[in-house]
Formats: structure tokens, sequence, C-alpha cells
């Protein structure tokens, strides 16, 4: 029997809206004929992440029929909290088919920590027939140029008592710096965004959690030369154990971090009117501690989906794909952030919604 090569493995992470999902679509717009398996692993109680990318076609034949098996999507939250239940289960499957797979991605959640997932590849099941080709982290240049990620703990904390909406201690500098330092490479995104005082900023402050061999490079919506970020040949579960973390623990203490800061709550809707809508998340986003909003949005006037994301105050939307006829057009969204109050947001929501859809 011939010996069969690794099949390589490409681990997008990066916080909640930083171009995760944006970099995928792009990544499989462009395979160039690779045969791509994904994973997913969304955060929240609606396959979002995954309804996004196979509106591009991952998981269909040429007709537009879903095939079984192409993505992969977890949906018990953090990926590495979960990867003993889940993932290990799924990179079975993507093993036992080896000769049809030629990369796999593998997109975290916002809140997962890359070093666990990196680390499980080096299970020997996984092991003798995978390989993380690289570590990418995708940093969102406007949200840390505006100091979300800080390292200096003096600042962070100014930061949170000059902002009403980080009234509280938060971990999210500690799970930026992490997926930094779990980086092969860094992908700077939203660049338009900010001038080039901003981004050389945001370059300064991940140099100091990146080890000097680690590139930074820029994406447009996205878009960059798949040879650069594919085929980097890092073999990063090799060194992973190298690579210090918050949340390292000593004399092997069990991993047990655990996201019960955040939470995600879902919101359903009939039909409701697009700036209202986006109004209201405005509003929201200023009274309560929303770091995240996403989902599909039903409009009375138009025929297709729209597609609403959410970070911080930034909102965008685009039209992804007609409505079918045989689904019923509802507006569905997550709200990820802290201290919900569910029944106040839905209660808040409901003003988008037309009168005669009420």
């Amino acid at each position: 029997m011939r010996a069969q090569a690794r099949i390589p493995a490409t681990i997008v992470t990066g916080f909640l809206g930083s171009g995760k999902t944006t970099l995928l679509r792009h990544i499989l717009a462009n395979a160039g004929g690779r045969r791509i398996a994904v994973i997913v692993n969304e955060f929240g109680e609606l396959g979002i992440d995954g309804e996004i990318l196979r509106g591009c076609g991952i998981g269909c034949d040429e007709d537009g029929r879903e095939q079984a098996g192409q993505l992969f999507e977890l949906a018990n939250g953090c990926l590495c909290c979960t990867v003993q239940e889940e993932f290990y289960p799924v990179m079975r499957e993507l093993i036992a088919r080896r000769d049809d797979i030629d990369h796999i991605l593998i997109e975290t959640s916002g809140l997962a920590l890359p070093k666990p997932l990196v680390q499980a590849f080096n299970w020997p099941e996984v092991k003798t027939a995978c390989t993380v080709d690289a570590v990418i982290t995708v940093v969102d240049v406007p949200a840390a140029a505006a100091g979300q990620f800080a390292a200096n703990p003096s600042a962070v904390d100014a930061q949170r008592r000059a902002d009403p909406n980080l009234d509280h201690e938060s971990p999210l500098h500690e799970l930026f710096e992490d997926q930094l330092s779990a980086a092969d490479l860094v992908v700077l995104s939203k660049l338009d965004l900010v001038d080039d005082e901003a981004r050389a900023a945001v370059e300064t402050l991940c140099r100091e959690e990146l080890p000097s061999a680690v590139k930074l490079v820029a994406a447009d919506h996205g878009r960059i030369d798949l040879d650069l970020i594919l085929g980097l040949e890092a073999a990063a579960e090799d060194s992973i154990h190298l690579r210090v973390s918050h949340h390292d623990h000593e004399d092997g203490e069990e991993h047990d971090h655990n996201h019960e800061a955040f939470q995600s709550i879902s919101v359903e809707l009939p039909v409701v009117d697009r700036e209202r809508l986006l109004a209201i998340l405005h509003d929201l986003v200023q009274a309560h501690t929303l770091y995240r909003v996403k989902g599909f949005v039903a409009l009375a006037d138009k025929p297709m989906r729209l597609v609403v994301h959410g970070v911080g105050r930034r909102f965008d939307s685009y039209f992804d794909r007609r409505w079918r006829a045989d689904e019923a057009r509802h507006t569905h969204l997550v709200l990820i952030g802290q201290d919900l109050d569910a029944a106040r947001l839905t209660e808040a929501l409901q003003g988008a919604v037309l009168a005669e859809a009420a």
C-alpha cells in the first residue's frame, strides 16, 4: 500500500467579525481546482456562517444541489471546548475520504483559542494523516486601532472607564494576544476604514506578540493571493507547545477555560423595514454590551435575502441569494455579547417589524 501525503489544514482564527468568513469565501471562490473540505465552528444558535459559505457553492454540485459531507459545521460553541466530542469524529470522517480532499479549511469561532485545536493535530490518528499547514489570524484593524486589544492593562482600564459599552473587565485583549501567539501568518483586514497612522499602530501592536518570522499581509475585502496563505507547510502542531498563551496551565492541569462571560441569543422576526432595523441595532449596541450581530433579513420589497453583519457600532449588509419557494421568509438574527437581556433586545427589535407582518 503506497504511502499517502498528509492532508494540509489551514486554521483561520480571529476575533468576532474580523473577516474570517469573508476570507474563506475568497479562498473557496478561487480554489483553482483544489478539493477543499471546510469545517465551520459557529458560536450561536443559528448556523449563520455555514449558510454564508454555502452561498458561494461549497457543498453543492454544479446544479446547486447540496452534497453531503462537503461542509462540516460544529454548532456547540467554542471549538477548543468541543474538540474531543465533535472535532475528532469529523476529522476521522475526512481522513477516511483523504483521496477526495486536497486541503482542509477550519474557521474557528471568534471566541476560540487556537492552541488546543492545533495540539489536537498531534493525536496519533490525526497526525499520521493531517498536518497544520498554517494558523492564519485575521485582525480587524479598525477594532484593534480603537484600543480594544491593548496589551497595556492601564490603557485597557482607561478605555473601559471611558467607554459605556465596556463597563466591565474583559478578557478580549488576552484572547487577541492568544490568537496572535498561535499565528503562522497574520492577515490585516478592513484597511480601507483606517489611515496609515492607525495601520502602523496596529502593526506595531501585533509585532509585540509575534516572532519576527511571522509575516503580516493585507487583505482587500478578503481578497488575497492564495499563494500567500496556502502551502506554507508550517507544521504548526510540531511547535505549538513552544507558543506561550494566557491559558496555558502548569503540571498538566486540564484545560478548563470557558466562555461564561459571553452570551449568544437568537431573535426571529417576520418581514422588517431595513432602515428601521439598522437604526434599532445601532441604538442597541450603544445601550447594551453587544460585540457582534449577524443574520439574515427578510424585506417586503425584495426577493433577495439580506445578510447583516455588525461589529461594535459598524454594520454592513448585502444580498446573498433569492429566497427559495420552499422556505419561509423570516428574519433571523444572532446577537453576541455580555450581560444580555434577551427579552429587552427582542422587544426592541420588534420595532422593525412592518405593521402588515406583525
